[in-house]
This record gives structure tokens, C-alpha cells and sequence, in this order.
């Protein structure tokens, strides 16, 4: 009976100790770009994958509630006939608002959309749609304008629902490329009924252990490229200007929330607040106060940035609409609005108490943000530096001189260097100016006490294969950050 080897053509090999090479290139090297570049692509692909699952699932939830909102502006329609139909838009809306607890979108996967900030609420990406709708219709000036926006909600539901289609498309794609090769990470035991009978690691093992163990160089190593910092930095000085508020709309942030005669009054006299930049950056300021401990002034801020932008949202009539329901007793609006202004300071009032602590443990610590150290790390993946400190009794010339580098260093580094960690290496030069610790590095070097070796992985240990997957994570790390496409 022949043999059918076909199902075998999809393995995908990330080493191949029979490939030939041209004499002038180093073959291990070759292999081990050719390892990278397959790890690479294989987390590019998967990190793609779980980006279009994820934008799914947040398309879907807004295609929801863009037919809710559409249904209930249909079943008011004859309404509007007879009625204004601002108040009767504004009823729709009201209609469609889905419970508290659906309107957050579900958390992002690790590594999706990782440098942007998390998705604004659902009820955001509503009130930003009817903004856009609203400006179009006013572009427009349309005789019956109720007619108008139901019909430019739906050109609105169907670029959504196109939108879906393409990304299903492309997600088709990448899954069947996926599912193209097999991987070492598609193989798992069907039938096993084998039973082994683990011994109890000795002593002299746990240290072997311990002595292979990949010790984390520097702590504060960003992955980013450094070329790149000044341009970012740039970018978010403009992101924060723009976001900045206008005089008028800080002086309109300091009415009290419970006065909204003052407050209809002043935008009765400045409507030109009323967009989106202006409730940016009243959240903006709310965050800033926050930060500062001033949480009344900070909750203030979050209710006249949302009160602008239930205005906004309302259309050409929005302003007189939101301040008839809002302050009409036990009317559902105002439900509806409070509950958007709590959730959103607890939010920034949550994040800014994270990023409190993070300054005061920094300062514990005593760690000062843009302070430059010497710190020692390998550049070379796969390698690592070893600490030997020349013998006191030897005779050869070289470890002689060595030894005598080593006996002029301080106590600290001395301690550091017998201790073979690199960690408490790193600590000490920390705590050294820049000049000092170069010239500790070069004397280092010159007394042989550092050098770079390989780090042989055992891979058939479970501590092995977890150390090569953090190795392959962090080469597709490296790879995404130079090539986020």
C-alpha cells in the first residue's frame, strides 16, 4: 500500500541544519535570521487576526444601536407631522439608549491598538454620528429635515455594514494563510495514555537551574526606536494643543452644575463652544484637576463637557431641547444624562488615581524620570554577559593587571561583581554620573571581567521552551514596533 507524504508539504520549518549556504555568509547566523523572520510573520499575522475579530465585535454593537435608533425614528415619523420634530428626534433618541451595562466596549486583546487609548463609550460614538448627521443636514437645509436625517442615519448603517464585509473578507485571508502550515504550536497529544513518574529535582539541579536563568538586563529599556521619541513628543504637543479649551469654554466649565439657567444663558450668547474640541478639552481640563486632587471642580468639568455635547448632538434645536428635559422633574433624559457624567468621572478619576501611584512609587524609589545611567545589557538575541573576576593567585600577566583593575574598585561595585547579577551590576552604576560609570565600563573591559557568550537553551525542559517563547514574543515585538503595518 503506497504512502501519502502530500500532508507534510505544509510544514513550516523554523531551522534546517541541511540547508546550504553560500561560503561567504555564516551559516548559523542565516539560520537564525531565517528562524526570526518565520517567528515574525507568524505574530504580525496573529496580532492582525485578533485586531479585525476585535474591530468586529466593536462594529457590531454600533451597527445595534444605529438600528435601534433608526427603528425608533421610523415608528415616530408620522409624529412629526403634527409635532416638532426636534422633540420628537430627541424622544427617538431617548427610546433607543440601551441599558448602562452594554454601553462600554468589551476590552481590547493584548497587543491590539496598544499606542491608542481605549475606545470611547457607545453612547460617544452615537452623539459623535449625530453631530456629523447634523452638520451635513444644516449643509444641506433640507424642507423636511426629519425625513432627511433618517435617511442619512441609514447611508450612515450601510458604510458600517460595508465596513463589516471587508473586514470579514480580510479576515478570511489571514485565517486560511494561518491555517496554511503547520506549526509546532498546532501539534498537540490525541491518544496518551502514558504516565511518568517525576524524581525529585536534587540540590545541586536547582542551582544548575538557577545558573541559566536569563536575568533581565535593563529594567527601563524602551523598545521603541530612539529616533523616534522627538517626533512622537512633537505629536502629542500638538494632539494636546488642539484639545486645549478656549478661553470662553473655560469660563463656561467654572458654572456651577446645578445652575442651568447661567448655563443656557451663556450659550444662548457663545454658541461657538458648542463642538467637539471644546468638550475634549473640558475633559481634558477635568483630568488635569483630578490629577491635582481637586475632585469637585474636576466632576464639574465632565458635567459641562457632556452638556455640550448632548447639545451638539440634538441637532439645530439641541440646546433649548436639552435644558426643557433636563430640568423637567422626573423626566428620563435627566437619568440618562447623570448616569453619562458619573460613569465618565469615575473613569478619569480611576485613571488618574493610577497615575498618582505610579509617580509616588517612582519617587520612592527614587527613580528621576529623564535621568541618564550606564547600564549594562546584551545586544546580540540569544547572547548574554558573564561575570569572571581574575583569581588572586594567578601568575598569568593579563589576569595579574585585571585583578589589580578589580581591587581599585569601590566596595559596592566589588560586592556586585562577586555576586555574578548583572542586576546589582546595573544598580550600582545607577547610582554613578554618566562619566563615572563610562569610565567603570571601560575598566571593566580592560580587566576582562565581562564577556558576551551565547546562551544555550535547553528546550526539551519546560524552563527552556518558556524561555525560547519569551525570546520569540520579543523579536515580534521588536518587528511590530519597526513595522506596525
Amino acid at each position: 500500500m503506497p504512502v501519502d507524504y502530500s500532508k507534510w508539504d505544509a510544514l513550516e520549518l523554523s531551522d534546517d541544519s541541511d540547508i546550504e549556504v553560500h561560503q561567504n555568509v555564516d551559516k548559523r547566523s542565516f539560520i537564525r535570521a531565517k528562524q526570526n523572520q518565520i517567528h515574525m510573520e507568524r505574530q504580525q499575522r496573529k496580532l492582525q487576526i485578533e485586531t479585525l475579530k476585535y474591530e468586529r465585535q466593536i462594529n457590531d454593537g454600533l451597527i445595534k444601536r444605529i438600528s435601534s435608533l433608526l427603528n425608533a425614528l421610523k415608528a415616530h415619523a408620522a409624529e412629526a407631522e403634527s409635532r416638532n420634530p426636534g422633540e420628537v428626534a430627541f424622544q427617538a433618541v431617548m427610546e433607543s439608549v440601551g441599558s448602562p451595562e452594554e454601553d462600554k466596549p468589551p476590552a481590547r486583546p493584548e497587543g491590539v491598538h496598544a499606542q491608542e487609548e481605549q475606545p470611547p463609550s457607545y453612547t460617544k460614538m452615537m452623539a459623535s454620528l449625530l453631530d456629523q448627521v447634523n452638520k451635513e443636514l444644516d449643509g444641506k437645509k433640507p424642507e423636511n429635515r426629519y425625513n432627511a436625517m433618517v435617511d442619512e442615519i441609514g447611508v450612515h448603517l450601510k458604510k458600517v455594514q460595508e465596513l463589516q464585509g471587508e473586514l470579514l473578507k480580510k479576515l478570511a485571508e489571514l485565517e486560511k494563510e494561518e491555517g496554511r502550515k503547520i506549526t509546532s504550536e498546532g501539534i498537540h497529544t490525541g491518544f496518551n495514555s502514558s504516565y511518568v513518574n517525576k524524581s525529585t529535582p536534587s540540590t545541586s539541579g536547582a542551582k544548575k537551574s538557577d545558573d541559566t536563568q536569563t536575568e533581565l538586563l535593563n529594567p527601563n529599556f524602551s523598545m521603541a526606536k530612539p529616533g523616534d521619541s522627538k517626533p512622537s513628543s512633537a505629536a502629542e504637543d500638538n494632539d494636546d494643543a488642539e484639545m486645549e479649551a478656549s478661553p470662553d469654554a473655560k469660563i463656561f466649565a467654572n458654572i456651577k452644575p446645578a445652575n442651568y439657567r447661567e448655563s443656557h444663558s451663556f450659550l444662548g450668547s457663545h454658541p461657538h463652544i458648542l463642538t467637539e474640541k471644546e468638550s475634549d478639552g473640558l475633559l481634558v481640563m477635568a483630568f488635569d484637576a483630578q490629577l491635582g486632587g481637586k475632585d469637585d471642580f474636576a466632576r464639574q468639568c465632565v458635567h459641562q463637557a457632556l452638556l455640550l455635547q448632548y447639545c451638539r448632538a440634538l441637532g439645530k434645536d439641541g440646546v433649548a431641547l436639552f435644558f426643557k428635559r433636563v430640568t423637567t422633574k422626573g423626566h428620563q433624559a435627566q437619568d440618562v444624562f447623570y448616569k453619562d457624567v458619573q460613569d465618565t468621572y469615575y473613569r478619569i478619576k480611576n485613571r488618574a488615581a493610577e497615575i498618582n501611584a505610579q509617580r509616588e512609587t517612582a519617587a520612592a524609589s527614587g527613580e528621576a524620570e529623564g535621568v541618564e545611567q550606564i547600564q549594562l545589557h546584551a545586544v546580540e538575541p540569544g547572547t548574554e554577559i558573564k561575570i569572571r573576576i581574575p583569581p588572586e593567585t594567578s601568575k598569568d600577566e593579563t589576569e595579574t593587571r585585571g585583578r589589580k583593575i578589580f581591587d581599585g574598585f569601590s566596595p559596592d561595585m566589588q560586592e556586585a561583581l562577586k555576586s555574578g547579577s548583572l542586576d546589582k551590576v546595573n544598580q550600582v552604576l545607577g547610582r554613578l554620573k554618566v562619566e563615572d560609570g563610562e569610565e567603570i565600563v571601560g575598566l571593566l573591559s580592560e580587566a576582562g571581567i565581562l564577556s558576551v557568550e551565547e546562551h544555550i537553551i535547553d528546550a526539551t525542559t519546560e524552563e527552556g521552551q518558556k524561555h525560547l517563547k519569551e525570546m520569540e514574543d520579543e523579536a515580534a515585538l521588536e518587528s511590530y514596533a519597526d513595522d506596525p503595518e
